[in-house]
């Protein structure tokens, strides 16, 4: 399974790829404007900026949802850097973008899909990624985990190509579901890669270790 981080914080994304885990990237407007804010840079700045630290897919997502607006801003963002995949929401009009894009050879990741029939309608369309949210389901009191398991499960059973992405990550245990769900790839964000590596056992190992050393080589440092 490959593990994106889902952020546009520069910084955050260059330590998570010095840790050596990192495949790749999702952003989205709400994200990238508060890097705007932050960093003061021009968006198409901050993604090329995200594709020199890491090689792999970077998402980044359309702001227009008409047709002619979303494949405009599709080729626009694709020629930032070889790695851009757009992110368009599942809508009548995001399916023909969908279609229209992966037809030029830019790659699509279908974002928002809170169902079944929205991936496979996204697969059929063409589309390379689909981002079930599954976070946003949990918080409504449905288990989103479920939602993966059929969009795999249904993926596999006609050889659909496009690549699940769970997305909407709000703790280390949805990592683990997902990748007993068998998904291609789950997009993290900081926080919870940095709660996955933790443990409190490791924690209490390491210290006693350091301090049966300590006593039995005071000198030593």
């Amino acid at each position: 399974m490959k593990f994106f981080i889902d952020t546009a914080n520069l910084d955050e994304i260059g330590e998570a790829a010095s840790l050596g885990v990192l495949d790749g990237v999702t952003t989205n407007p709400t994200l990238l404007a508060r890097e705007v804010e932050r960093s003061g840079l021009d968006p198409k700045e901050i993604l090329s900026r995200i594709c020199e630290v890491v090689n792999g897919p970077v998402s980044a997502e359309v702001t227009h949802l008409d047709l002619d607006g979303m494949v405009r801003d599709g080729k626009e963002l694709s020629r930032v850097h070889s790695n851009i995949v757009i992110k368009i929401p599942i809508t009548e009009d995001g399916l023909r973008a969908i279609k229209a894009l992966e037809a030029d050879n830019v790659r699509v990741n279908t974002t928002l899909v809170f169902s079944t029939n929205q991936a496979i309608l996204a697969a059929k369309a063409g589309t390379s990624y689909v981002s079930p949210f599954i976070g946003r389901l949990d918080d409504i009191g449905h288990v989103g985990m479920d939602l993966v398991r059929e969009i795999v499960q249904i993926f596999l059973e006609y050889g659909l190509k496009s690549e699940v992405i769970v997305a909407s990550v709000r703790h280390p245990l949805h990592v683990v579901d997902a990748a007993l769900a068998g998904a291609h790839i789950v997009t993290i964000p900081f926080k919870v890669i940095k709660q996955m590596i933790q443990h409190p056992l490791t924690d209490i190992g390491i210290e006693k270790f350091a301090r049966d050393w300590k006593r039995a080589f005071p000198d030593k440092g």
